[in-house]
């Protein structure tokens, strides 16, 4: 061997070990969580390394409603969803209630409507203020939506989704501490580090509980309700889960493609 050829097969050696070193494409990290004796599955991710994408309708224009549907769509590009959750709430046509932003196009405007009825019977989308999560290569955020409609930050996704659960550390004036509404529930935070917190209780909680796991146990500054009941679900292979909706399906899906 030539003294030219062996340096160029050592150079090829040290680049497939460089990139054998190199942190893997996407971040995510789920773990079962407990915390005030209920228990929750919270999703880890770093804007940047983790491809998460929102979807919502397949190429024939029908919603996917069901993680199975996008898991095969994405399996038929050449990719995986690892992991997928609700993503805000939707109408009975499977549409988003408010914006719906994916890949840079607006597919549904924001929601600014005041809702009917008492603070306390209002649906949750309308217990102001309510919110936007968005996020691009790089970054994610959490804004009320008004402050969000203001700013008009460009993103490549967002999603709208209410009530906000936490506002600048603090938590949304209408929750009760001994509320007895309870049931499961979804939410997303942005938290320390820029890290996103994806989280879905197991078991049935209170806004005031579930607000206070995102401030004071995942340290999350803003956060924002997904929602409840049997719109919440979850799809993560590695922990055996492929949740369905009971509403017949999902609207706006979370998720993350390697």
């Amino acid at each position: 061997m030539t003294y030219l050829k062996k340096n160029a097969l050592i150079g090829a050696l040290m680049l497939v070990a460089s990139i054998a070193l190199l942190p893997p494409a996407f971040a995510q990290d789920c773990e079962q969580e407990t915390f005030e004796e209920a228990r929750y599955i919270v999703c880890t991710l770093e804007p940047g390394k983790a491809d998460l994408r929102l979807f919502w309708k397949g190429v024939d224009g029908e919603p996917y409603r069901f993680f199975s549907s996008l898991a095969e769509a994405v399996g038929k590009t050449g990719r995986t969803l690892t992991f997928a959750m609700n993503a805000g709430m939707y109408r009975v046509d499977f549409s988003p209630m408010g914006l719906y932003v994916e890949a840079g196009q607006e597919l549904r405007p924001a929601n600014t409507a005041k809702g009917e009825g008492s603070a306390d019977l209002l649906p949750n989308f309308y217990k102001k203020p309510n919110g936007v999560f968005f996020f691009g290569d790089t970054s994610a955020g959490i804004l009320p939506t008004d402050q969000f409609l203001r700013r008009r930050p460009k993103v490549r996704f967002a999603t709208q989704s209410g009530p906000m659960l936490v506002i600048q550390n603090k938590l949304h004036p209408a929750f009760l501490l001994r509320s007895k509404d309870r049931t499961r529930r979804s939410g997303v935070g942005v938290c320390s580090g820029g890290r996103v917190r994806l989280a879905a209780s197991d078991d049935s909680v209170n806004f005031h509980e579930f607000a206070r796991l995102f401030r004071d146990h995942l340290k999350c500054p803003n956060a924002l309700f997904l929602d409840g009941g049997r719109g919440v679900g979850i799809y993560n292979p590695a922990m055996g889960r492929n949740d369905r909706s009971w509403h017949g399906g999902f609207g706006p899906i979370f998720g993350v493609v390697e």
